[in-house]
């Protein structure tokens, strides 16, 4: 697999922290796994949850950012052993719930009163509407990390419900998102909790079908490749607050990593440092992890000089620039690019982390997107100047 190295290095940054249990299974597994596949049509990752009495199979986006998992509970919801938990417990305290949701018209999934007021929120397009927070049974595979075993069921996971209008521009079939980011309420954090294996996850995600594991090793994406065994970078934590008013105070969900610089065939880029570092007040700088945007964002002055240097160097190589095509700044010719095994030969990206020694090395595989037979693109797109994050950082495909 020509982009497996930086899928693999990508797996490594997920280790994350939990609460306590809330499943008393008879057979507790080690591990767990969900099958991960990319939508052709939006580029969204999604996966498969098996969820409430009886068991229906729901397809929701894969957000490794993501608060909390959230279905569209207006259509179709019919579970028998649904539950929304009263005001002030202590799941709305898990979940952290500021405020008691009333609702006005027959009882049903998603609209109780006196229960935990949730505000689930779509990533990709930024809108965010009221819910209620639930518990439900959920059915997820187990594993020995080498070959996948029997489901187990955790029957009080948390979850919010949410409208359907929220399900705007999700890929097609999706009924909701499947957060995985380090909220007491997250995915991995419940599965951690409910199983009591250790707190961390593995994701690796392709072009294709890939897989996350949740609990303990071994992970064995490919024979005899074990993620252990190759390089590890530490997770940054955004102190800063994310957008929505229920979550003001929380630190973001988010996963950073710490990019201290980025060269292209060893050059390094001419860019502001303090961009590439995260304001503790604001929570605005650094590099995000994310698995929702297509391509990788780059803060309008870094996105110039890396550009500028990436044309630079495939001019150099004999590459000829054509046109852009939208939303790519940067467009060659095919004509005179090699392929290797890791795909297009052209100027290698580098983005240097926690030491100078460890590189997130980003080859032609991941940095070039075909957009027709004989043109592709440098598949990084401009964020403007104030994005957030100043960088955001697909695992695979640009």
């Amino acid at each position: 697999m020509a982009s497996s190295r930086i899928i693999i290095f990508s797996v490594l940054l997920l280790s994350i922290f939990s609460l306590s249990s809330s499943a008393q299974p008879s057979f507790r597994p080690k591990a767990l796994l969900l099958p991960v596949t990319k939508d052709p049509s939006t580029l969204q990752y999604t996966t498969v949850i098996n969820q409430r009495t009886p068991l229906v199979p729901a397809s929701v986006v894969f957000d490794l950012g993501g608060r909390e998992f959230w279905v569209d509970c207006d259509q179709g919801y019919v579970s028998t052993t649904y539950r929304s938990p009263r005001c002030n417990s202590a799941v709305c305290s898990r979940a952290g719930s500021i405020a008691c949701g009333t609702c006005f018209s027959p009882p049903r999934p998603g609209c109780s009163n006196n229960t935990c007021g949730a505000f689930p929120d779509n990533s990709i397009t930024g809108w965010a509407t009221s819910g209620e927070f639930a518990l439900d049974v959920v059915s997820i595979q187990s594993t020995n990390g080498s070959n996948p075993g029997r489901f187990v069921k955790i029957p009080n996971l948390i979850f919010s419900c949410g409208s359907t209008s929220l399900l705007k521009g999700l890929a097609k079939g999706a009924v909701g998102m499947a957060g995985m980011g380090r909220h007491n309420i997250g995915l991995p954090l419940q599965f951690a909790a409910a199983f009591s294996f250790n707190r961390k996850f593995a994701v690796c995600l392709t072009s294709g079908r890939g897989v996350a594991f949740f609990g303990n090793g071994p992970y064995v994406f490919l024979p005899g490749i074990q993620i252990s065994r190759l390089q590890k970078t530490p997770l940054l934590i955004n102190p800063g607050t994310t957008v929505f008013e229920f979550s003001k105070g929380e630190k973001s969900p988010e996963y950073f990593i710490g990019v201290t610089a980025i060269k292209i065939v060893e050059k390094t880029l001419p860019i502001d440092p303090t961009l590439l570092k995260i304001n503790a007040s604001t929570g605005i700088g650094g590099t995000k992890i994310s698995s929702v945007n297509p391509y990788t964002v780059l803060e309008s002055s870094i996105y110039k000089a890396f550009t500028s240097e990436f044309i630079r160097q495939a001019a150099a190589r004999s590459i000829k620039r054509v046109a852009s095509v939208k939303p790519f700044g940067a467009c060659f010719s095919t004509k005179n690019v090699g392929v290797t095994r890791l795909g297009y030969a052209v100027p290698e990206i580098q983005l240097v982390l926690h030491s100078k020694d460890v590189v997130w090395r980003i080859f032609g595989a991941n940095s070039m997107v075909s957009v027709s037979d004989d043109v592709i693109c440098l598949g990084f797109v401009d964020g403007g100047v104030n994005p957030g994050a100043s960088v955001v950082r697909v695992p695979v495909g640009g």
